[in-house]
């Protein structure tokens, strides 16, 4: 990340951290096909944030955060006029769409939270490699698999905790507990033995936990990532959101980022 962070700042660009976006005005422009296509007039695309005072991560357009410490204050608003504006907020992405005047409300996908939590071997782990087991139909995730960090610990998880979402509102706060419920072991044990029998009982303890945004609830079919342009969602040339991009999109953000810059140009 402070390799990618570097070659971003040697192109120009900027990091704002501890800054809350409050809105923005996006202005209505007719998208065009073919030769009547041109690079400008773009819309105008206005964000007005707040940069704030005191400790807590807060989110801004393009960064997910755990949200927004009391004690924080702004002591400075701005207003940025852009042509282009990539919404890639993780678990805010729709709460940032929605504060946008001018986005079609219901271009605003529904949002639901799968929090995902791991338990660590508290004895030597026998594995050097990562295990994935065969994931199962009906399975909201992957399964529980192995994880080895860098001092060759091993991790399993994640399983999947369905969350109270902010239902069809997608101004409404999203809240998430990340504490780890030590009780959630018992469902662990069966599913690790399926490729460790040896594993004993009271191995594992809480680790951590995180939270995917996803676009299909309990019992409905997976959907797949949705990258939102003015073609196939709001028709606001300028803007894109990145819905639903839950724990494959870091290692395919690359790939992503190039996606979105030809959305972007042929917009």
């Amino acid at each position: 990340m402070a390799a990618l962070l570097a070659d971003a700042e040697a192109h120009g660009a900027v990091l704002a951290l501890n800054t809350r976006l409050v809105g923005g005005l996006l202005e209505q422009a007719p998208l065009t096909t073919g030769a009547e296509s041109s690079p400008t007039p773009y819309k105008v695309l206005e964000l007005h944030s707040q940069v704030l005072r005191g400790k807590g991560a807060n989110f801004a357009a393009g960064s997910a955060s755990e949200g927004i410490a009391e004690s924080n204050v702004p002591v400075e608003v701005s207003r940025l006029r852009t042509r282009w504006v990539v919404n890639a907020a993780g678990l805010y992405a729709m709460q940032v769409a929605s504060s946008m005047s001018g986005l079609p409300r219901s271009s605003i996908p529904r949002l639901h939270l799968a929090k995902g939590n791991y338990f660590s071997l508290s004895i030597s782990s026998p594995f050097s490699r990562l295990i994935y087991p065969m994931p199962e139909r009906g399975l909201a995730g992957l399964g529980t698999h192995l994880t080895l960090d860098l001092a060759g610990g091993a991790r399993f998880g994640p399983d999947v905790e369905w969350l109270p979402g902010p239902g069809s509102s997608p101004e409404a706060p999203v809240e998430v507990d990340y504490q780890v419920d030590p009780n959630r072991a018992h469902s662990f044990y069966p599913a690790i033995r399926r490729y460790y029998p040896d594993l004993p009982d009271g191995a594992l303890q809480p680790a951590y936990s995180g939270v995917r945004p996803k676009l299909s609830g309990p019992g409905q079919a997976p959907v797949d990532f949705l990258v939102q342009g003015p073609r196939n969602g709001h028709g606001l040339r300028g803007w894109v959101n990145l819905y639903g991009i839950e724990s494959p999109g870091l290692t395919s953000s690359l790939a992503l980022a190039e996606y979105v810059c030809d959305v972007l140009q042929s917009s």
